[in-house]
């Protein structure tokens, strides 16, 4: 068993998703969905960024239970609300089961959502980057806090004294067994398991109106 961590910079409800009780990274860290397994613990901190300051506090972690290609994703019932609806809620229009295609192998179908062009329309970059990782981690054993989660103890770091919450640019893997046994027993006392808080931009959004 391994930990994945990572910053989450844009914490939007979109990537991680934690709605509709799964959380999900489908798009963006494509070496994270390549190599997490099921059973491997995804951790997301907040950003350092002089205009966020939430460093070393915990946005989400998710313990992987299955993988799903794209194309599984898109048509999986338990997915549909997943699929964004740009102008509905914040929740709906957040969704990122955003990739389809008529036929496989064949190209890809963008639909209108975070990661489309401002009129909508496909963003290839976005596209090329997603898609190269066919593959989705989706958990149901999972807590998200969002922009108002706790500190991440210090004292959860490796023999080689990495702290478990990740801060800066890139990624961490850590397969210590007795850190993954101690993050997830500080992880379980936090409390019931799933959404717990909303994303940080959707408090920013509050607080500036």
């Amino acid at each position: 068993m391994s930990i994945y961590s990572y910053v989450v910079r844009y914490d939007s409800g979109f990537a991680p998703n934690p709605f509709y009780e799964f959380c999900t990274l489908a798009t963006c860290k494509p070496g994270i969905r390549q190599h997490a397994k099921v059973g491997d613990w995804v951790i997301g901190g907040g950003s350092g960024n002089k205009s966020i300051q939430r460093a070393g506090y915990l946005v989400y972690a998710m313990r992987v239970s299955e993988t799903l290609s794209f194309d599984e994703y898109d048509s999986d019932p338990r997915f549909i609300k997943k699929k964004p609806y740009r102008n509905g809620s914040r929740k709906q229009s957040c969704g990122d089961n955003i990739y389809s295609r008529s036929k496989v192998p064949g190209p890809w179908c963008q639909r209108d959502s975070f990661h489309s062009l401002l009129d909508g329309s496909t963003n290839s970059k976005h596209v090329g980057r997603d898609t190269r990782v066919n593959r989705i981690l989706v958990s149901n054993d999972f807590i998200y806090f969002g922009g108002a989660g706790p500190f991440v103890p210090l004292n959860l770091k490796d023999l080689h004294g990495r702290q478990v919450v990740h801060k800066g640019v890139g990624q961490s893997r850590f397969d210590d067994a007795q850190l993954v046994g101690q993050f997830e027993c500080w992880v379980r006392s936090l409390g019931d398991m799933g959404y717990r808080g909303a994303p940080y931009e959707w408090l920013t959004i509050r607080n500036h109106r």
